[in-house]
């Protein structure tokens, strides 16, 4: 075979050493070889055959007590490399321009800063009535959705000042009034996965709804939201509109490393 022609077709072997070490990733724990094999799809004899070469290569290794197998050295300092050059600001941009094409509303991309959640970036819709979301506003975390989301995922002890703030100051949604009462809230919010807010939004006439997104560490990192006119979007747990927000927080989380069954 010409190299030109083995370049358009690439290295078969190397495809199948590669699903081995998905089918690996996938199980998210060290395995037997049989077990590795069964999600590979491949006999075991064939498996094992690539497994001494992807252990002399650190890719793999293997527990010499229990007989597993489990991924290498190498293949964890891959990640953590390719887990570095991620830029996660660009990669949410990209995430809302196709939240909103999906489903003609304006979306926002939210990051945690010092004092709370701020708006980096907007997309607008492709409708004759929008909602202007400035770049840099600051968030509420009790009356704004992506602000529920940082205050429901984010450890508490880096929340707790800005809520006391918030209660103190009166700026309040319907139904709350206390700490407490701000921790059933959140709470609310994280066992549903996302926050959504159809009235007593911080910017009168707006409802909105947010979710999380998770880096490799299963930590939230930013907040992607829709916001509309009152009344305008449906916000029912079926909605299509919901289900994209959740598919889009989804997709980035795992482009950022999340694992696959982060919130």
């Amino acid at each position: 075979m010409s190299e030109e022609l083995e370049g358009k077709h690439g290295v078969q072997s190397l495809e199948v050493g590669m699903s081995i070490l998905k089918a690996m990733a996938t199980g998210r724990r060290s395995m037997m070889l049989k077990d590795i094999a069964a999600a590979a799809g491949m006999p075991p004899s064939k498996v094992h055959r690539y497994l001494v070469s992807l252990i002399r290569s650190g890719l793999v290794e293997q527990d010499r007590l229990t007989s597993r197998y489990d991924l290498g050295p190498f293949a964890l300092n891959l990640g953590l490399v390719a887990l570095d050059r991620v830029d996660r600001i660009r990669l949410g941009l990209a995430a809302i321009a196709d939240l909103r094409d999906a489903t003609n509303e304006t979306t926002a991309l939210a990051v945690w800063s010092d004092g709370g959640p701020v708006i980096v970036r907007w997309e607008r819709p492709r409708r004759p009535v929008t909602v202007n979301v400035v770049t840099g506003t600051s968030l509420s975390l009790l009356s704004s959705a992506a602000g529920r989301v940082f205050a429901a995922w984010l450890p508490e002890r880096q929340t707790e000042a800005l809520l006391l703030k918030e209660i103190e100051a009166g700026r309040l949604p319907p139904g709350v009034s206390s700490l407490e009462q701000a921790r059933t809230l959140l709470a609310d919010v994280k066992a549903r996965g996302m926050a959504v807010v159809s009235s007593g939004y911080y910017a009168r006439g707006v409802e909105a709804a947010a979710a999380p997104v998770f880096n490799f560490k299963n930590e939230i990192t930013m907040a992607i939201a829709l916001v509309g006119v009152e009344g305008s979007m449906d916000l029912s747990p079926e909605s299509t509109t919901l289900a994209g927000l959740r598919r889009a927080t989804r997709e980035l989380s795992q482009r950022l490393g999340a694992p696959l069954d982060a919130a």
